[in-house]
């Protein structure tokens, strides 16, 4: 839909069918990757209103880049879709789910 852009991971909002990170696939994604976020795939968001963003792929990427490289870090997004009537401030924040 639209082009790359540049958001800080703790402010995405989890999807309501993974509100918590993969403890399992963390630690695989720490152990191949450590910190690095160079190289990192665009994360696969939907644009709610507001201007919140929950993730549809990429929970454990961004749980990765928020905790091991700080809460200023930014991570690549690709807008999928848009719900611009979907209000997603229920959903837990990333920052939230560590």
């Amino acid at each position: 839909m639209n082009g790359i852009e540049w958001v800080k991971a703790g402010d995405l909002r989890m999807p309501a069918s993974r509100p918590n990170v993969d403890l399992a696939k963390l630690a695989r994604q720490v152990r191949q990757f450590g910190d690095r976020l160079q190289g990192i795939p665009p994360l696969e968001v939907t644009l709610c209103a507001n201007g919140e963003m929950f993730i549809n792929s990429g929970v454990t990427r961004a749980t990765r880049a928020y905790r091991f490289a700080g809460p200023n870090v930014t991570v690549p997004v690709v807008v999928i879709d848009r719900w611009p009537n979907f209000d997603a401030t229920h959903l837990p924040r990333v920052s939230e789910a560590v």
